[in-house]
């Protein structure tokens, strides 16, 4: 079966909406981050670094790493459908880990479980959306991409703050110098492919595309002799429309920076219709270019899907009904891709 992971967020189960963001930042939404120009510069990085291997729960939560905010911004604009936050955390390379891990944390205060005893709140994951050397590039923060959740009653249409999501409200609240519990890294779906000739194909949802950003970061962005990417890297990203795109102006710059390597098509649902006329959504530009992305695929490119789960059914759905229009066996087309490692889904 594809290699999935389901993670628990902090807006899984139930019905979320987005708070308006309290903050906004400028026109450009720019991230705190280091942003890339039209002119990218390939950034020095502490090479000690990519001696780590795989590091895999190094914290748990019964000995938690302690991270301290540096800063966080909202990156979505006013009329975005949800609030998305940049969190860059100081780790102090201390808790090390690879492009397309996760980070749990642990949010303050308590709960009380099902047997009536209060515990303290479980661990919630995110995808880490920068390298191993953060968004400064000297290996000593860490970044998160989080979706500030809040629960609306879908019959009044109002919000109740006893339902909120708890995690992504502490972390879209937290203030600088704020600490910040923390488990992990944990995670070997969404990993780079060793070969730095390999074609990469990316489709996100949302915040889903966090580990994809470590992706084109270290492909264009940072200066490693051991890594030289000279394959293709393409995104496919799906949002409600133009003010729920996330690092777009670091995507739009590489992609004037590196034309033949760096390619990105955006599934706008609110802005964009498909080709039958209907809302176009993150299965519908893949399809839009299914011949170039089956050919790609048959002839050894990786695919990787990350959101939430419920986009896996109508890109699964696509992607059989164009095998069969080219009288390709779906089942066993598939199962191939599955066995050679090409798919890599990690939903939520």
């Amino acid at each position: 079966m594809v290699a999935v992971a389901s993670m628990q967020r902090s807006s899984v189960g139930q019905v979320f909406a987005a708070k308006p963001a309290a903050r906004r930042v400028a026109a450009s939404r720019r991230v705190l981050a280091q942003a890339a120009s039209t002119s990218v510069k390939r950034a020095d990085v502490p090479l000690e670094l990519e001696e780590i291997g795989l590091p895999m729960n190094t914290f748990g939560p019964k000995n938690p790493f302690t991270g301290k905010v540096v800063s966080v911004e909202t990156i979505t604009g006013a009329k975005a459908t949800g609030e998305v936050c940049h969190i860059i955390i100081q780790t102090d390379k201390k808790i090390p880990f690879v492009e397309g891990q996760s980070y749990g944390v642990i949010p303050p205060g308590t709960k009380i479980n099902s047997k009536g005893k209060e515990v303290p709140h479980g661990t919630r994951l995110y995808s880490i959306a920068s390298t191993r050397y953060g968004d400064s590039f000297d290996g000593m923060t860490a970044s998160l991409c989080v979706r500030r959740a809040v629960y609306v009653d879908p019959e009044t249409g109002k919000e109740d703050p006893a339902k909120k999501g708890i995690c992504s409200n502490f972390l879209c609240d937290a203030k600088p110098g704020q600490e910040i519990t923390m488990t992990g890294p944990t995670g070997k779906v969404l990993l780079l492919p060793e070969d730095p000739n390999a074609v990469v194909i990316c489709v996100a949802t949302g915040t889903g595309i966090a580990p994809f950003r470590t992706f084109w970061r270290r492909m264009f962005m940072e200066n490693i002799p051991g890594y030289k990417f000279t394959g293709l890297f393409w995104m496919f990203m799906g949002v409600a429309n133009s003010d729920n795109k996330l690092y777009d102006d670091e995507m739009q710059a590489l992609a004037a920076a590196y034309p033949d390597q760096f390619r990105l098509d955006y599934a706008l649902s609110r802005e964009q219709k498909n080709v039958r006329g209907g809302k176009m959504y993150i299965q519908d530009k893949v399809e839009e270019y299914a011949d170039e992305v089956f050919d790609l695929l048959n002839n050894g490119a990786y695919i990787y899907f990350c959101g939430l789960k419920g986009m896996m059914p109508g890109i699964l759905e696509m992607l059989e009904r164009v095998a069969k229009s080219k009288g390709i066996d779906y089942a066993e087309w598939f199962e191939g891709l599955k066995h050679k490692n090409q798919v890599r889904v990690e939903v939520y």
